[in-house]
């Protein structure tokens, strides 16, 4: 597993991280399973929220690698807080709380990134400040990030941030390709030009935060998977060609794809299968031609101009 530089290189990360919000219907065993699967395939990653499983996530997390002191160091752990029944909540006594909360069902002392969990249009950039200042100086949060978040919604944040953002975590798979479609259709007067999030792809690189892609195996919001789906019959098509050619299953082209952008961006996958892991991380030794990359984009109905 390759690993790459989080925050212009304050954090050396696997360029494939596991997500964590399934693990909560896991037994110990199958938990401890997939997460050593993870560490043996050079996984060192691993993404959180106060949300996942109501909170189970991160405890079966802690349960499954038996978590003390030393276990800890084997470990990049990252977790989002904000999201609460029915609105979003970035006040600081939540953050402080949310935060608390987590450290006690991880079993550790310390978070080494907090993302805020989407934007809360109630937010005070101060207050968040003010949060983050008391987390970092108690030592319990290392880094800080958000999700689902435009360049001028960070810019706000970083305004009153002493410990700038590193990390936006964004919906990018081969069927929601929002962050790159407008970038290549400049001057055109059709749907793909429109930019809908503010450049927030070009902003990121410009500003050294790096880029995690959620659900990249799904199409739509959360509707399902697009990988032998009879809904992509030309995509699926062209995967499983550059798949056999590669030596490789149709899930490592699907992160191979991603993982070919110079953004560096990191997927985060949710898999809770120990055998569709391996076969995801091979994806790290695949490197997909650029006509390759552009033939799946095509593929997925993209046009270029």
């Amino acid at each position: 597993m390759k690993n790459i530089n989080l925050g212009n290189g304050v954090i050396s990360a696997s360029e494939i991280g596991l997500g964590c919000m399934r693990i909560n219907d896991l037994s110990k065993s199958q938990a401890s399973t997939l997460i050593n699967t993870a560490l043996d395939e050079g996984i060192n990653f691993f993404d959180h929220a106060d949300i996942y499983g109501g909170g189970k996530s991160e405890e079966v997390f802690a349960d499954a690698v038996e978590m003390n002191s030393t276990i800890r160091e084997k470990f990049i752990l990252q977790s989002k807080c904000g999201i609460r029944d029915g609105f979003f909540d970035f006040s600081k006594e939540h953050i402080l709380n949310s935060v608390d909360g987590s450290l006690k069902r991880l079993k550790t002392d310390y978070i080494d990134i907090l993302l805020l969990h989407r934007p809360d249009t109630l937010m005070d950039p101060e207050e968040v400040a003010e949060a983050f200042s008391i987390l970092e100086r108690s030592g319990k949060v290392k880094y800080f990030g958000v999700s689902n978040q435009n360049p001028m919604q960070i810019e706000l944040l970083n305004k009153y941030l002493k410990n700038k953002i590193i990390i936006n975590q964004l919906q990018f798979s081969i069927t929601n390709t929002g962050i790159i479609d407008s970038g290549l259709n400049v001057n055109m007067k059709i749907d793909p030009s429109i930019v809908r999030d503010g450049s927030i792809l070009e902003y990121c690189r410009l500003k050294d935060i790096n880029i995690q892609a959620w659900s990249p195996f799904q199409y739509g919001f959360f509707e399902g998977v697009f990988l032998d789906n009879d809904k992509f019959p030309e995509l699926n098509m062209k995967i499983n060609e550059i798949a056999a050619i590669k030596g490789v299953t149709n899930s490592a082209i699907a992160i191979a794809w991603i993982l070919k952008h110079p953004a560096k961006i990191q997927p985060i996958v949710g898999t809770t299968n120990p055998k569709r892991l391996q076969d995801i991380c091979r994806a790290s030794n695949v490197d997909l031609t650029r006509q390759e990359w552009y033939e799946i984009y095509r593929a997925a109905g993209n046009k270029l101009p």
